[in-house]
């Protein structure tokens, strides 16, 4: 009888579930695409038109959600690009710990206890928009005030880009 192998089978991320295609020429001021494996928001588009070669092309110029850090890229606009699925959630911050991990509760009330303050970054420095909500959101929690901070989530990653506070 033969015996069987143990067989064991490594899943690996894709990524793919994380973006959707469409065409460079359909992007706009404001929209969101990935340029070099980031997620970004595109600052200015412009279109040349079509050369010898038969393509107009799309000259992006975005700038990093989390991150601030601009990109470009060139691409005709007959070509698919991808557009990353980007969520903005609202929560109420709760506490801020003395590491820089927060409490934040969601509109059902759960809690959410994975986040950092903004300025808090895995790579390179904090940009000033960072430190600005990051001073807010103390600021209005020393206050006493209800404190409601908007988090986008992209690829996997979570931040939170910007605070709003009621007395």
């Amino acid at each position: 009888m033969a015996e069987e192998a143990d067989e064991e089978f490594d899943t690996a991320e894709s990524g793919a579930s994380d973006t959707y295609p469409t065409q460079a020429g359909e992007l706009r001021k404001g929209s969101h695409v990935m340029i070099k494996g980031h997620p970004c928001k595109v600052a200015e588009i412009s279109t040349s038109k079509t050369g010898k070669h038969g393509h107009a092309k799309a000259h992006i110029v975005a700038l990093d959600i989390f991150t601030g850090k601009k990109y470009e890229d060139l691409c005709p606009t007959s070509h698919n690009v991808s557009v990353p699925f980007v969520k903005r959630d609202e929560y109420t911050l709760m506490d801020i710990g003395a590491d820089g991990t927060v409490s934040l509760l969601d509109a059902d009330g759960n809690a959410k206890e994975d986040l950092n303050l903004p300025t808090m970054v895995k790579t390179g420095e904090p940009t000033d928009e960072d430190k600005k909500v990051t001073d807010q959101m103390k600021e209005d929690l020393e206050a006493g005030k209800a404190v409601t901070v908007i988090v986008l989530k992209a690829c996997g990653e979570e931040k939170i880009v910007a605070v709003r506070s009621t007395d």
